[in-house]
């Protein structure tokens, strides 16, 4: 077999990356004195490389994130904020996601919260945890829009299989029956099997005042709280502290 014709095989099982680097192989003078298994060991890093970056930056797609540039680094603990770096620095292991846990993210509109739920879910990606960010006054128009089209079961299925779920605008405004109800069923689906971030204005105990009843409330809360990790995002002196939305160069979100 020659080598144009190896090339082409390769390039015909969609292996480019490895038909582009053993042609540039065959044209290194250099590279006829490294023995076989270390020539084939290069090429073989080489596409495994190239195939997990492109994973990682189709996840990163697929997630939907707001903010895809937010980076976990970069978070800003001398902002006026009771942040704890060595507990986030932890979180952004994504041990929780193993342990298939969630985490609450409280704190005023502009605190960086929604930052930072980016940051959680960039690392994630890294980790090729399949992740989606929603808001949730979109997740409730899309269940409601599968519920009209014969597709809500098929929906429900889709949510489950994310590993990590972010929800922004967590329980802004009151739900009606319908919506809680379909709520309950995503919370329900992924309850112990993947994790979940809510990003709230109110901490816990104010959600309750956004259900249309108590029952539907304490079925999803206990499916919650119980396994969450809290973040509660406050101001220092809130008269003086500058806005993270200032400090990112975020314009929309909290």
């Amino acid at each position: 077999m020659t080598n144009e014709a190896t090339i082409n095989k390769l390039i015909e099982m969609r292996l480019t990356t490895l038909a582009d680097a053993y042609r540039t192989q065959l044209s290194d003078d250099s590279m006829q004195t490294v023995s076989f298994e270390d020539r084939f060991g290069l090429l073989i890093d080489l596409e495994y490389t190239t195939r997990k970056n492109n994973k990682r930056q189709r996840l990163i797609k697929k997630a939907t994130l707001d903010q895809p540039q937010a980076n976990i680094h970069d978070i800003n603990y001398t902002s006026g904020r009771r942040l704890d770096r060595t507990f986030i620095e932890r979180l952004a292991t994504c041990e929780y996601i193993q342990e298939k846990h969630n985490i609450i993210i409280t704190g005023a509109t502009g605190s960086g919260k929604f930052y930072l739920s980016c940051a959680l879910g960039m690392e994630a990606c890294k980790r090729y945890y399949s992740t989606k960010y929603i808001r949730l006054p979109e997740l409730l128009s899309e269940l409601a829009v599968s519920r009209g089209e014969g597709k809500f079961k098929e929906t429900i299925k889709q949510y489950q299989k994310y590993t990590l779920l972010i929800l922004d605008e967590w329980l802004l405004v009151k739900l009606t029956e319908t919506e809680a109800r379909d709520l309950l069923e995503i919370i329900h689906a992924r309850h112990h099997k993947a994790s979940t971030i809510f990003c709230s204005q109110f901490a816990p105990l104010g959600w309750y005042n956004n259900f249309p009843e108590g029952q539907i409330a304490d079925a999803i809360l206990d499916r919650i709280v119980h396994d969450s990790y809290m973040i509660e995002i406050q101001y220092i002196d809130k008269e003086h502290d500058k806005s993270m939305r200032e400090v990112y160069g975020i314009k929309e979100n909290g």
